[in-house]
């Protein structure tokens, strides 16, 4: 498996750290951070954030007036500059994110 594709295959392996929204998965050069409320959603370009090096894979979501939206799939953090307490961080603030969505949208499921 390269680093720079994950696949549907990666989600069968056991993730290092999980979260009620969120995997983190480990390869040999990188951190792998899934958003498991993107499951399921083809990848359909990759972008790579030249400032910080992280590759976003992104894939299309649609609004009710069917506008797309390109929304992160997952981020490849690479090991030579991010260590696991920093992908942990971001994956805790994703967490965060979608507990308050979840709180303001659906109080009664808690």
């Amino acid at each position: 498996m390269s680093d720079s594709r994950p696949s549907n295959s990666l989600l069968e392996t056991t993730p290092i750290k999980k979260g009620r929204f969120y995997f983190i998965f480990e390869q040999p050069n990188s951190y792998i951070l899934y958003d498991k409320t993107k499951r399921g959603l083809e990848v359909k370009d990759k972008f790579t954030d030249e400032k910080t090096g992280i590759e976003s894979s992104r894939g299309m979501i649609y609004d009710m007036e069917g506008t797309g939206h390109k929304v992160a799939i997952n981020w490849l953090y690479p090991k030579s500059r991010y260590d696991i307490n920093t992908v942990i961080e971001d994956a805790e603030k994703m967490e965060r994110k979608y507990r308050e969505i979840r709180e303001m949208t659906c109080p009664d499921d808690l």
